[in-house]
């Protein structure tokens, strides 16, 4: 089959650093191909892919300081894919809805994961204009305030399995991995290491929408004992990071769509403590690969548990659950079966 990929352009595929949608189209474009499609991926020139790539702006745009407009840059793309549309038999959106117009008007056999939130008032009105859009959830869960909206399928995210090695949790410590913000929890996890008694490695980048809950939230609370900011790390240094904690806190305060670094943690044999929100309970099984909380003090209490873990069966659990080769088979299932 040929298929287009169409990624956003705010980081390479895959990213450099932190960028959790442009890393799944890249595992998926390399699966596809390794299934024998003919993948063409439209995204960034500094990207690296087994598919034919196409880019569509030098580098990612968070990463160029000439970059005003990220806007621009995704229709200038959405047109040029669509120039080419005949030469594909599926046109695979990953840039949320912006393309929606252009591929009502060509009648064009398209689909579109969303990897968002979609609990945001504004895109009622959106996504019931454009109810005739073939979409894919990241969980079911992500579907839950669009009931009426056209979707097709739900395909949990996957990571290659040899990207993430299995650790030993010999570190002494929890971690925090991903993105300062009030939704993801970081003042949670401070404050639940600080009681379990444990240091906390937090490697995460910071926004410059989130500068202001930062300064005010965050770093007043980085000098205190045992708490190590570590800043952004690149995709090499997740296994050391991931594999030596003794747990990932993911202590989230909102609706999360899928989140990838809970599937990370698992590929290093690392239990997860997440709160009960959003796709946690589709992704993490009690007992297994983690503990499912509803509040600080329980989050406390999985930490004392930490040693009944297997840490080999998290990493099988992993690979039956949530490889890249599954991904793409899901995917490749979706294409056959669109109209």
């Amino acid at each position: 089959m040929r298929v287009a990929l169409v990624s956003p352009l705010h980081e390479s595929v895959p990213p450099r650093l932190y960028g959790g949608t442009e890393r799944v189209v890249a595992y998926l474009a390399d699966e596809l191909v390794a299934l024998g499609h003919e993948v063409t991926l439209f995204a960034t020139a500094d990207s690296h892919t087994r598919a034919q790539l196409r880019p569509m702006a030098h580098e990612g745009l968070r990463l160029d300081p000439a970059c005003q407009d990220p806007g621009a840059h995704h229709i200038a793309m959405v047109a040029r894919v669509m120039a080419a549309a005949r030469e594909f038999d599926v046109v695979h959106f990953h840039i949320d809805y912006v393309h929606f117009p252009a591929v009502r008007a060509s009648r064009m056999r398209a689909l579109t994961t969303l990897h968002g939130r979609l609990d945001i008032p504004d895109l009622q009105p959106l996504y019931r204009e454009f109810d005739d859009m073939a979409l894919v959830s990241i969980s079911d869960a992500q579907r839950s305030p669009l009931p009426f909206a056209r979707w097709v399928a739900t395909v949990h995210h996957g990571l290659p399995e040899d990207s993430l090695a299995p650790g030993e949790g010999d570190g002494g410590y929890l971690a925090f991995l991903g993105r300062v913000s009030p939704e993801k929890g970081l003042d949670r996890a401070i404050r639940i290491a600080r009681r379990a008694r444990m240091p906390l490695r937090i490697a995460a980048k910071v926004e410059k929408v989130d500068l202001a809950y930062f300064e005010s939230t965050i770093r007043p609370l980085l000098g205190l004992p045992g708490i190590e900011f570590v800043g952004e790390i690149r995709q090499g240094e997740k296994a050391a990071f991931l594999g030596a904690a003794a747990a990932l806190l993911f202590p989230i305060a909102w609706p999360e769509p899928f989140g990838l670094v809970q599937i990370e943690a698992m590929a290093c044999g690392t239990p997860v403590i997440a709160f009960a929100e959003g796709s946690v309970p589709e992704v993490l099984e009690p007992g297994v690969t983690g503990s499912i909380v509803h509040n600080e003090d329980e989050a406390v209490e999985a930490v004392r548990h930490l040693a009944a873990f297997d840490r080999a069966r998290i990493r099988r659990r992993f690979e039956e659950r949530f490889s890249a080769a599954r991904m793409a088979r899901d995917y490749a299932a979706v294409y056959e079966a669109l109209p």
